[in-house]
Parts: C-alpha cells; sequence; structure tokens
C-alpha cells in the first residue's frame, strides 16, 4: 500500500499496472511542469474549498455539473451556496435555436436545493413562446427566494410577447412579492403592466436601484409614475418615450428622491407618420438637472424624418444622442442650439447635403462634447477641419466613415488626417466601417 503515496514525476513514465489506493495522488500537470522541480505533485483533490469555488465560477453550468463529479470534495464545493447566488437559465428549442438550453433535471435540482440562495439570476430565451413559457415557470416556482437582481432576455424577437399577459404577470409577482429585496430590474420586450409595478412597489420600494423595461406596451404614465413616487433609491432608469411624463420628472426631482444617474429613453416609431409624440416642458427638465446635476439623460432616436417636430425646439439637458435612422439638418441645427449638455453624438444617415454648419455650431455651443460618430452623412474636409479645431483635444472618440468626407480645394483626403491628427494631439484616420 505504498504506492498510495507515489507521486507522478513530470517528464517520467507513470506506472501503468500497478493497482493503487482511493487515496492515490495523481497529477493532473503536464509533461513541461515541474521540470525545475522533479518531486512536484498536485492533489487536485486537496485544495482548499475557496480554490475550488473559484474555478467552479469560471465553468459553464455543464462543465461544472461534470466536475462535480471528480471526487467528494468537488462535490461539496458544487453545493456550496455561494457558487448558486449568481445564475443565468438558458431555454432555447433544439430545432430553432444555437443556444446550449440549461437541462430540465438539472432546472428542477436548482429550484430544489438552491432557490434560497439564488440572488443574480438572467433568463436567456431563444424566439419560441415555449421557452418564454417555459421562463415564467421557473419564475413561478421560486417561492423561497431572496433574488436582488433580475433579467429577462430574449435573444432573438421579443418571445416573452407572445406569451400570456396573465401567465407573465403571475410568474412575476411571486418573484416580486418574495424577494422583497430587488435592487436591479431589466425586463425589456415584455407583457409587464401596471398591476405588476404596484406589487413590485409594495414589497421592494425601499431596494428598487435600477428598472430598465424598455418595449413594454402595457405599462402606462401612470404605471411607471407609481415607481418614481414611491421607490426613492432609484438610480438608474431606462424605458420608452411614451410613458415619460412632466410629472415623472418632477416625481425623479422630489426632495425624498435620491440623485438620478442614468436616465435612458428609447424613441421608437414602427408606423411612419401615425404617432404623435409629446412634448416635455423645459420647466420638468430643469427641475431634474437641479435635482440630479450630474444626471445622464441618454436618447435613441428610432424615428422617420417627418415624426422630430416634437423634439429640441426648447433646451433639453440630453448628454447622449443616437440617431438611428436618417435624421434633418433642420434637427441636428436644434440639437446645436438647445443641447448645452450634450457629450456624445452619433448620427448613423441623414440626406445629402453638407452638413457643415450644423457641426460647427455644435462645437460651438457643446461645450461638452467628447465623442462623435457620424454615418451616411456629409460634410466637406474644410468643414470637418474647423469642427475639429473648435472641439481640440476633449474629443476622445471620433468615428467618421471615409465616405462621409468631401474633398475640396484646400485638402484632400491625405492631407485631411494630418490636419485632424494634429488638432486632437493624436494620430487619426477615418474609419472604413461603423465603429459604434
Amino acid at each position: 500500500m505504498k504506492r498510495a503515496g507515489q507521486k507522478v514525476l513530470a517528464g517520467t513514465e507513470a506506472p501503468g499496472t500497478s493497482q493503487t489506493s482511493k487515496k492515490q495522488k495523481t497529477s493532473l500537470y503536464g509533461s513541461g511542469f515541474g521540470e525545475s522541480d522533479p518531486c512536484t505533485s498536485m492533489d487536485w483533490g486537496s485544495l482548499p474549498h475557496h480554490v475550488i469555488l473559484r474555478v467552479f465560477q469560471f465553468l459553464t453550468l455543464v462543465d461544472r455539473a461534470r466536475a462535480s463529479s471528480v471526487c467528494r470534495r468537488w462535490n461539496e464545493v458544487f453545493h456550496i451556496p455561494d457558487l448558486w447566488r449568481r445564475f443565468e437559465f438558458e431555454l432555447s428549442q433544439p430545432a430553432t435555436s444555437y443556444l446550449k438550453s440549461t437541462h430540465p433535471d438539472l432546472i428542477q435540482q436548482i429550484i430544489k436545493r438552491h432557490a434560497d440562495h439564488l440572488q443574480y439570476v438572467s433568463f436567456k430565451v431563444d424566439s419560441s413562446t415555449e421557452s418564454a413559457e417555459a421562463a415564467c415557470d421557473i419564475l413561478s416556482q421560486l417561492v423561497n427566494c431572496s433574488i436582488k437582481t433580475l433579467g429577462l432576455i430574449s435573444t432573438a424577437k421579443p418571445s416573452f410577447m407572445n406569451v400570456s399577459k396573465a401567465h407573465f404577470a403571475s410568474a412575476l409577482t411571486v418573484v416580486f412579492v418574495n424577494s422583497k429585496s430587488l435592487s436591479s430590474i431589466k425586463i425589456d420586450d415584455t407583457p409587464l403592466d401596471d398591476p405588476s409595478l404596484k406589487v413590485l412597489v409594495a414589497n421592494n420600494s425601499d431596494t428598487l436601484k435600477l428598472l430598465k423595461m424598455s418595449s413594454c406596451p402595457h405599462v402606462s404614465p401612470a404605471g411607471i409614475l407609481c415607481v418614481a413616487d414611491q421607490c426613492h433609491g432609484l438610480k438608474e432608469l431606462a424605458l420608452n418615450y411614451y410613458i415619460l411624463s412632466d410629472e415623472l420628472l418632477l416625481a425623479l426631482s422630489s426632495e425624498k428622491h435620491v440623485d438620478l444617474e442614468h436616465l435612458r429613453i428609447d424613441v421608437v416609431s414602427e408606423n411612419p407618420g401615425q404617432v404623435q409624440f409629446h412634448t416635455i416642458k423645459k420647466q420638468s427638465w430643469d427641475a431634474l438637472v437641479k435635482h440630479s446635476p450630474k444626471v445622464n439623460i441618454v436618447m435613441y432616436f428610432f424615428l422617420y424624418e417627418d415624426e422630430f417636430d416634437a423634439f429640441f425646439r426648447e433646451e433639453t439637458p440630453v448628454t447622449h444622442l443616437y440617431f438611428g435612422r436618417a435624421v434633418s439638418k433642420a434637427m441636428l441645427g436644434r440639437i446645436g442650439m438647445n443641447c448645452p449638455r450634450l457629450i456624445e453624438l452619433v448620427v448613423c444617415a441623414n440626406g445629402l447635403q453638407p452638413l457643415d454648419d450644423e457641426l460647427i455650431q455644435i462645437a460651438e455651443r457643446c461645450k461638452n462634447l467628447t465623442a462623435m460618430g457620424l454615418g451616411e452623412c456629409e460634410v466637406t474636409c474644410r468643414g470637418f477641419i474647423e469642427f475639429v479645431k473648435m472641439c481640440g483635444g476633449r474629443l476622445t472618440q471620433l468615428s467618421i466613415m471615409e465616405e462621409v468626407l468631401i474633398p475640396d480645394s484646400d485638402y484632400s483626403l491625405d492631407r485631411l488626417h494630418l490636419e485632424v491628427s494634429k488638432h486632437l494631439g493624436r494620430m487619426w484616420f477615418p474609419d472604413m466601417m461603423p465603429t459604434w
């Protein structure tokens, strides 16, 4: 039985046919390890629990389950509560998805043994309604949970929208009622509704800090106002423009409310010419910035050119602007006039008229601008250099498509990059493809 303590030396042939005891130490190193010390060996089963736990945290769920069968010690670590505080359920249909779905037996084991350990949970589903319904079924079973972070992610079309509103709301209510310590919720493209938000507020108003709920058509301005009125610790909020209101901004600006750090607003139109967008009063924006002077206000626009009429006719404290469709020269002119807090601007498309004057006006009036991206637009080389000269070295990101730039009598494209590099204080070239 002395062979039980025998060491396998790096670079030396290990005994092949000898019987060994269960306590035999086995090196898992390759022959290249341990050459400086031929007596070095490794018994992976004797590693401290905290080291094995750290290794397990980097493994996929399948690999983690396989590793748990290596020895009794590793199996013990597999069931340590700390390992199950953060978990992502992947749910998919084999015929329609590239995702590797979490095995149903493992899901049941997790619910049975670790539901009360789960704290940071997300559900990643494919485009099938069956996967979204399976996610709701799992949520309904988390009656002993104390979840702090919840995320519902559709990797393709919003499959959660195909689930009945009653089924979705019932499943979500289980988590909202039982957790009582939710701090972060990301549930885009779901049938979340006002009654569900009231349940959330009633049980988690003291802990909720982040709510991201874009494209939730069953939520009304009154529903989100209920959240702002009672969740005074809310620091980050993402929503669609149709539920943004003056009342909401004023509620976020009340003395009881903490400083809001991040407000994201998606302005989306799927039916051109059929959506009339309301206007937010300047006094409401001013109240928010006075209360939270460092707030980032991010707006994503996916509109058609004739739908911008309600925006930026008065001073608006937006800090980050992204235009996913064509935007007119007139609209960019309004931005230069009325967005003094602007930090980042990305314009994916414009017409065929050079934007020299608009860019120069933005450089003059938007003193905080540090990032710019232009896609299918036009600007003369002379106008672009003037814009860069006025912004100077504060432009930390400058992504301009090469075809955007129109050579003129003063500047060729070859000379342009040298001139721009000089004013930026670093080497710069136009992009061959978008980088934003």
